[in-house]
């Protein structure tokens, strides 16, 4: 067994440009969102609030984007049964709202990103079109 794996680590110039790319679509959308990036372990690495998005989707932002990169799965896929024993059980860090994505390179999760404010769907959209900025990514 080895001792140590290769590793990509997601940077803030990585995070800043699919952040931009995000506040293009949502701009475009005419949708004011709240997008959170963080890296493969939770943490913030990037978030923009737009002027016009919920103040509570600050935090559900954080979650989607927390839960995707733990999970390495999208958000919104989690069997209905077990969405309130999951966020119980985590605390209320874990949720099922989609809008989250893993950031995906190469195999290897590097993170993750959750947008809100919208309706789920706008908010995968915006997800998307954020995704699609950093080059190499897994497409959802």
């Amino acid at each position: 067994m080895a001792d140590y794996v290769p590793y990509l680590k997601l940077t803030f110039d990585g995070a800043q440009k699919m952040l931009a790319a995000g506040i293009a679509k949502a701009t475009a959308m005419g949708q004011p969102q709240c997008i959170t990036i963080v890296d493969d372990g939770g943490h913030l690495l990037a978030f923009a609030r737009m002027d016009g998005a919920r103040v509570l989707s600050i935090d559900s932002s954080r979650k989607k984007a927390m839960t995707a990169a733990s999970n390495r799965v999208p958000t919104g896929g989690i069997a209905a049964a077990n969405e309130l024993k999951l966020a119980i059980a985590t605390e209320g860090k874990m949720t099922n709202l989609m809008g989250g994505l893993p950031i995906v390179v190469d195999g290897h999760v590097i993170g993750g990103i959750g947008v809100g404010s919208g309706t789920g769907e706008q908010d995968l959209e915006v997800s998307k079109a954020a995704l699609a900025a950093l080059p190499g990514a897994k497409t959802f």
